[in-house]
């Protein structure tokens, strides 16, 4: 067995190493969120922590880890007779992924429960995790069935395998840890909220700090073992602290004074719900309890917000996480007496005053390699960076509103999603078919007219049928998919005016919004001056998609073949990667196309090869005035797709319904 990374030698990462002690202590604080850049020991320390936990006492002989001393009654294995339990150490599961349900809650095995009426039921890793600690990493990319699946366990503290009428139910509470990388999509909020805290981790910048962590990794790399024992005796150090603060929870007090600290603070950050007052209590009783004390303070009650609030605060993808500490000290302190009336002058710009926090439409900053900048020459030449004369600052983006549905025609079997119709194995049912392995969704109706036949040639003489393995029907089912809705952004100088730009960011973002909501995945190309760029290859996280549109200055010629051969080849390279996930092409542009020889005729070719290629498309027209050239429906014609102006994306637009994207098939037919 690998010798794990010991928890103490763990260089840094304060906030990371304390909000996983913290829920050591009290395993009602509901689990950490890990989030951070990679190679910063998120997984290390997740994986090292479970060296730290108390032994668990089970029923011996018991799947289910049932405790002796209040055995669960529907165990599946049991009824338990009271008796002495077995110790054993506690456990970390780790949730890969990929995992099928099966894996994650367990199976029943139809086939005998329906020939011989029999409970045989795998344990799956909920029932591994229960009384232990569930890591799940990059929880970010986790799919959306089985989060679910993890959403009502953790609501519950129960898992239910129901199918077709066999049921079993076994106790599941463990402690929820996740890690993820938000460059790679951001999680569901309801899932989010469900960890009751969250850390943001990053590799330190000082040398002397980095060098301790490269030192210690290369020594534990050459001898595990010669490592973790040098570290032994801090290990066992903080493992007999842990055991006193969970004897010392109990007794720890959590008075009026700090409870309406944890509640004028929560409401002063205008946090959803009553979970996070509740989270912020039993954390704040848990930092009292780890450093021995039996009264929780103003200090714990800080450092709980700190840990509890950040991820709670945001309203869409595109809101930073984080906490103005400022604003935090201020409302501590109006309420810090036992009586609200204690302060004779509240600060104004204190909670509900609106003051001290970030600057409203404060977006999300590119990088300096992105960011506007004056180019020498004319628009006429090419530039290095495919930017052109007259290039203007970059415009900030429009109140984002919610948009039509934009949906690829046909049925996929992409990854499960909110777009396009495809073949799932969650849906509604539209048929059976033999099963491709092991049977997962059983069709009985399917199921049962296969094997009626052969009832008398197999013998049968009880009520029951005869059910043989070749009779077993999977239920064929279709739900959504996501896809890859591929963004290609005209920022030349026919689309400069600030006001026009902004309101076409503004679509672009309303879109982006659209794409997190029905998980898709998001890239970004962009076109200027004499070239265009992948401002963002295919990716999950479209808060980078809105960090890099935030950025985007506009200004000289449209290189609009440009722009559609850019993203024909970043197709091309995503379907090797991702074969099976489809694509929706986004041009948002005024169709017009300037530079180089034959500019208009250019870009018609380089539009046919996507209609070739039956790609599906939708060309936004970002046209405005009393005089308007069609351009952009030329476009989306020879594309193969259609075309909306800006007003029509509206979801409460009065023309049109939900509009499909039409690919070259249908419109043939």
């Amino acid at each position: 067995m690998t010798t794990p990374f010991p928890f103490t030698a763990v260089v840094g990462q304060d906030d990371l190493r304390l909000a996983l002690l913290l829920n050591a202590v009290s395993p009602a604080v509901g689990g950490v969120l890990v989030r951070g850049e990679k190679g910063t020991a998120k997984s290390t320390a997740v994986r090292a922590l479970s060296a730290l936990l108390p032994a668990v006492a089970v029923v011996p002989g018991c799947r289910f880890s049932c405790d002796p001393a209040a055995p669960d009654p529907s165990c599946p294995d049991g009824p338990h007779e009271p008796g002495p339990g077995a110790h054993r150490p506690a456990r970390m599961v780790e949730l890969p992924v990929g995992a099928s349900e099966d894996r994650l809650v367990g199976a029943l095995d139809i086939e005998r429960a329906l020939a011989e009426g029999v409970k045989a039921f795998e344990p799956g890793l909920l029932a591994d995790a229960h009384r232990g600690i569930l890591y799940v990493d990059e929880v970010n990319l986790l799919h959306d069935h089985l989060v679910d699946l993890l959403l009502d366990a953790a609501a519950m503290g129960a898992s239910y395998v129901e199918r077709e009428g066999v049921s079993v139910r076994h106790a599941a509470r463990f402690l929820l840890v996740g890690t993820m990388n938000p460059e790679e999509g951001e999680l569901r909020p309801q899932l989010l909220d469900r960890f009751g805290l969250t850390v943001e981790v990053a590799a330190s910048r000082e040398p002397d700090q980095r060098v301790e962590v490269v030192r210690r990794r290369l020594a534990y790399d050459d001898d595990p073992a010669s490592f973790a024992a040098r570290w032994a005796g801090e290990e066992a150090a903080v493992r007999q602290r842990i055991v006193a603060a969970r004897e010392l929870l109990p007794r720890v007090r959590l008075g009026d004074g700090a409870l309406r600290q944890i509640a004028a603070t929560c409401a002063a950050f205008e946090v959803d719900g009553m979970r996070a007052d509740i989270v912020m209590a039993r954390t704040a009783t848990a930092l009292a309890a780890w450093a021995g004390r039996t009264d929780v303070l103003a200090e714990d009650v800080r450092q709980a917000a700190l840990l509890a609030l950040p991820h709670r605060r945001r309203r869409n993808p595109f809101d930073a996480p984080g906490l103005d500490e400022d604003k935090l000290d201020r409302t501590l302190e109006e309420f810090s007496g036992e009586s609200p009336d204690d302060d004779p002058d509240p600060d104004p710009d204190g909670p509900g005053g609106g003051g001290g926090g970030p600057a409203p439409d404060a977006g999300p900053q590119g990088g300096g390699d992105t960011g506007a900048r004056p180019e020498e020459g004319d628009g006429g030449e090419p530039q290095p960076s495919g930017a052109g004369a007259g290039e203007q600052p970059a415009a900030r983006a429009a109140e984002p509103f919610r948009t039509k549905a934009l949906s690829v025609p046909g049925i996929g079997e992409g990854a499960a999603g909110r777009r396009s119709r495809a073949r799932t194995e969650h849906g509604r049912t539209t048929g059976a078919r033999r099963p491709r392995g092991a049977l997962t969704k059983l069709h009985l109706a399917a199921t049962v007219q296969a094997a009626a036949p052969h009832q008398r040639a197999r013998g049968r003489s009880g009520p029951g049928l005869v059910i043989r393995r070749d009779d077993l029907r999977q239920a064929a089912r279709e739900g959504r998919e996501g896809n890859l809705v591929l963004f290609v952004v005209d920022a030349s100088g026919s689309m400069a005016a600030r006001q026009r730009m902004s309101a076409v960011k503004g679509a672009v973002l309303s879109l982006l919004l659209d794409a997190y909501q029905r998980r898709d995945k998001v890239g970004l190309v962009t076109f200027r001056g004499s070239a265009a760029d992948v401002a963002l290859p295919p990716t999950s996280s479209v808060d980078a998609a809105a960090a890099r549109l935030e950025s985007l200055p506009t200004g000289g010629r449209t290189p609009l073949a440009a722009g559609l051969l850019k993203a024909h080849e970043v197709l091309r390279v995503e379907r090797l990667r991702d074969p099976a996930r489809r694509a929706l092409v986004v041009v948002v542009t005024d169709g017009r196309a300037t530079g180089g020889p034959e500019p208009v005729a250019l870009a018609g070719r380089a539009a046919r090869l996507f209609a070739a290629e039956q790609v599906a498309s939708v060309v936004v027209d970002c046209e405005s005035g009393p005089v308007r050239l069609g351009l952009a429906g030329q476009l989306a014609t020879e594309l193969g797709g259609t075309a909306v102006t800006l007003d029509e994306l509206r979801a409460d637009a009065i023309a049109g319904l939900v509009k499909d994207v039409q690919g070259t098939s249908r419109r043939a037919a």
